[in-house]
C-alpha cells in the first residue's frame, strides 16, 4: 500500500448572489428569520445555462493547474453530487471530454451531501493499491435547479458551487490517513426528489404536483445530522488513535450553522476549530466540504503537519469522516 495525498484543491462558485434580503422578495421570510435558524446570509446561484459539469469544469482547471498535473496525465475523474448533467451519461464523462483528459476512465458517485467524502475514499483506494497515479475528485451541485421556490421552508437553505481535488502518491502534504463511511436506507424520505427516476417516472402528474424538486424533513435531519456528526468524528479518532486535542481544524458540510454549534457543543471540541463559510454560500451539498477546504487552505487556517477532518452528512442517509494530516 503506497501513501496517498492531496496534490492540490480548487473550487468555483457562480457570480451571482442571491441574498437573504433578495429572498424577501420571493416567499414569505425575512433576513433575520434565516440567519437566526440557519446562519446563511447569501447563496450562489448559477444561471440558466451553466450544468454541474460547468461549475465541476472550472474548479478542476484550478485544481490541476496548482499541482502542476496536465489533464492528459489523469487516470481517473470522479464526480459526485446529486444534480448531474443528465440521468446518463456520467457528468465525469461529460467533464473528462471537455477537461481533455483523453487517458481517463470516468465515473460518478452518489451519496447526497457526503459525496465528496466517499468519492475521496475511492480515489485513496485507487491510489493505495498502485493502480493509478492521478486521480481528480470533484464535488459539484446546482441545487438552485431542484430547489422548489415556492417552499419558504427549503429555499433559504441551498446553493450552488463546485471542490475539486487532485489525489496522488504522497509528495509531502495533504496526506490521506484514514476514512469512515456509514449509511441508512432507512431515513430515505427525509431528504430526497420523490419523482424523475424509476420509482415516479416523470409525468404530468409528478410535475403538477411539483415532485421534481427536492423534499426536506428539516427537524428530522436536524436531529439525525448532528447525531451521525459526533458518531462519524469519535469513530475516526478512535481508529487513528487519536484525541480531540491533536485536531487542528475540522472541517464539517456546510448544512446549518446550528447543526455545527451543537455537535461541537456535543462532542467537547471549541467552535472555533469548525470552519464555517455557510454564510457566504449556503448548503451546496457535494460541492460544500472541498470548497471550505479549499477556502480554509487559502485563508491559511491550516498548516503543514496539522490534523484535519473532514465530515459530512446527507441524503440516503449516508455520512462519513476523513482524517488528513497536512
Amino acid at each position: 500500500m503506497r501513501r496517498v495525498g492531496i496534490a492540490s484543491l480548487g473550487a468555483y462558485v457562480p457570480p451571482k448572489i442571491l441574498t437573504n434580503k433578495d429572498l424577501e422578495k420571493m416567499v414569505d421570510t425575512s433576513d433575520e428569520w434565516i440567519t437566526t435558524r440557519t446562519g446563511i446570509k447569501e447563496r450562489r446561484i448559477a444561471d440558466e445555462s451553466q450544468a454541474s459539469s460547468d461549475l465541476a469544469y472550472e474548479a478542476s482547471k484550478i485544481a490541476l493547474a496548482e499541482a502542476g498535473i496536465e489533464p492528459s496525465d489523469l487516470d481517473m475523474i470522479i464526480v459526485c453530487g446529486v444534480t448531474f448533467d443528465y440521468p446518463f451519461p456520467a457528468t465525469a464523462c461529460i467533464l473528462q471530454d471537455r477537461l481533455g483528459a483523453n487517458k481517463a476512465g470516468a465515473m460518478d458517485i452518489e451519496a447526497g451531501c457526503t459525496g465528496f467524502i466517499y468519492a475521496l475514499s475511492v480515489a485513496y483506494s485507487y491510489v493505495a493499491c498502485g493502480f493509478y497515479d492521478n486521480v481528480l475528485v470533484v464535488g459539484s451541485d446546482v441545487l438552485s435547479k431542484v430547489t422548489d421556490w415556492q417552499d419558504r421552508s427549503s429555499c433559504i437553505l441551498f446553493g450552488d458551487a463546485a471542490g475539486a481535488a487532485v489525489v496522488t502518491p504522497y509528495k509531502g502534504q495533504g496526506e490521506l490517513l484514514n476514512f469512515y463511511l456509514r449509511s441508512d436506507g432507512s431515513r430515505t424520505d427525509d431528504l430526497l426528489i420523490p419523482a424523475g427516476g424509476s420509482r415516479n417516472p416523470a409525468s404530468h402528474k409528478t410535475v403538477e404536483e411539483r415532485l421534481h424538486y427536492m423534499k426536506l424533513n428539516g427537524p428530522e435531519v436536524f436531529r439525525l445530522a448532528v447525531r451521525v456528526i459526533e458518531d462519524a468524528v469519535t469513530a475516526i479518532l478512535n481508529k487513528a488513535q487519536l484525541k480531540k486535542e491533536d485536531i487542528a481544524i475540522l472541517i464539517p458540510h456546510q448544512a446549518n450553522i446550528r447543526i455545527i454549534q451543537t455537535a461541537a457543543r456535543n462532542l467537547a471540541i471549541p467552535q472555533e476549530k469548525f470552519f464555517v463559510n455557510v454564510d457566504r454560500y449556503g448548503n451546496t451539498s457535494a460541492a460544500s466540504i472541498p470548497l471550505a477546504f479549499y477556502e480554509a487552505l487559502k485563508e491559511g487556517r491550516i498548516k503543514k503537519g496539522d490534523y484535519i477532518i473532514l465530515v459530512g452528512f446527507g441524503a440516503g442517509l449516508t455520512w462519513g469522516a476523513f482524517l488528513i494530516r497536512w
